[in-house]
């Protein structure tokens, strides 16, 4: 089994687990953005959707309202 040959500094370690943290945000800031247009009706033209799809979430978000 593999095992490091010495200690990681702390400081190599907050910064790896920064990186991830702020990948997995820009992810989720990507997500809701994309949530939000697909609600307001402003879609991009790069996304790819069911029309059917989305008349149903326009319904469900009125009833939400």
């Amino acid at each position: 089994m593999a095992v490091p040959k010495k200690r990681q500094s702390k400081s190599k370690k907050n910064s790896r687990a920064a990186t991830w943290i702020n990948k997995a945000n820009k992810q989720a800031k990507f997500a809701f953005s994309l949530a939000n247009s697909i609600l307001k009706g402003k879609i991009n033209s790069s996304f790819i959707y069911n029309i059917e799809n989305l008349e149903k979430i326009k319904d469900i978000s009125k009833l939400s309202n």
